[in-house]
């Protein structure tokens, strides 16, 4: 995985370690340097292919020794267009090794069996261009640092099929624990009703976005900076909740920041909870999303998920006399 990240905004309530500024400096025993950084609040995390995609990377395969169930690919990542640095790596590979070709679903023993791969012994692989998927296995001989290939994507149409697969399962999670965003200003009126204007956040399939239309039904609840949802004893997200109509969808055309979406909505209320206030994350609903109920475990509840439980004091411990 590729990581973007920024230091906790606020280290009071960070959901993660504060660690010294320099932290990224130090050496930690055979992991080496650099595995600790303080600048833990992820903005952007990509796994390997959509590394590669987004900067225009392919994987060159130049040979593999294969025995029997297992073997050692050798490759290079380099540019599509010939520029740029060139990266040379080791992996291993083994029968959990997932091939995708085309429709395909493939492993190490499907291409032996079709002559595509020998058996035993090493064998060129004439630079075959392809998207991997790496991940970490136990090696032995005390090698810690050799990565494991557990896909590899030979031609477009895999992968065009495995962006297909991510996106309806990002969508589908999406709908079920709704969209995020933050608030940007509340307009109150009587008797409890208000105007309440949000930036929907940025990185969701388009299709998600298209669902928010002006004139009807939505419902918006409050959540924590982790996005986890913030209940009222064992009530859920649905229950919680402020239903409303959407008055307003517009996007905008100027540069947005990283992490926002430019599109921004305006929900009329006649609810409006402690959690709407500007600058705050919360979770919204178009009515033509299904109304789902999510597991306890991502709530937070206010008794028993205190910031006093949830970060505890070294005040735990007890004292030695």
């Amino acid at each position: 995985m590729y990581a973007k990240a920024f230091l906790p905004p606020d280290p009071k309530i960070s959901s993660v370690p504060v660690l010294p500024l320099d932290n990224r400096k130090k050496k930690y025993g055979n992991a080496g340097t650099g595995v600790a950084p303080a600048e833990n609040h992820v903005y952007l995390l990509e796994d390997e292919p959509s590394y590669c995609k987004r900067l225009g990377l392919t994987w060159k395969l130049k040979e593999i020794n294969l025995n029997e169930d297992q073997g050692i690919v050798t490759a290079r990542r380099e540019s599509k267009s010939g520029n740029g640095d060139i990266h040379e790596e080791t992996f291993s590979v083994d029968t959990a090794t997932r091939f995708w070709r085309g429709k395909e679903h493939l492993h190490l023993k499907d291409l032996i069996e079709e002559k595509v791969l020998s058996e035993n012994g090493v064998q060129s692989l004439d630079d075959l261009s392809v998207l991997l998927g790496i991940s970490w296995k136990p090696t032995p001989s005390g090698v810690f640092k050799r990565f494991h290939i557990s896909d590899v994507w030979l031609d477009e149409l895999a992968m065009e099929r495995a962006t297909q697969i991510q996106n309806e399962t990002h969508k589908a999670f999406i709908k079920s624990r709704w969209m995020p965003g933050w608030v940007d200003k509340v307009e109150y009126g009587k008797f409890g009703r208000a105007k309440v204007t949000v930036t929907l956040f940025g990185g969701m399939v388009d299709s998600l976005y298209a669902d928010f239309k002006k004139g009807q039904k939505a419902m918006l609840a409050s959540s924590e900076n982790t996005l986890k949802h913030w209940a009222g004893g064992t009530a859920g997200t649905a229950q919680m909740a402020s239903k409303g109509i959407l008055l307003e969808v517009s996007k905008t055309n100027k540069r947005v920041p990283l992490g926002s979406s430019g599109i921004q909505v305006s929900l009329e209320t006649d609810l409006v909870t402690e959690g709407f206030r500007p600058r705050k994350v919360i979770r919204i609903r178009p009515e033509s999303w299904p109304l789902l109920e999510v597991p306890r475990e991502e709530y937070i509840h206010h008794n028993r998920d205190g910031i006093d439980i949830r970060f505890p004091t070294p005040n735990i411990f007890p004292k030695l006399r």
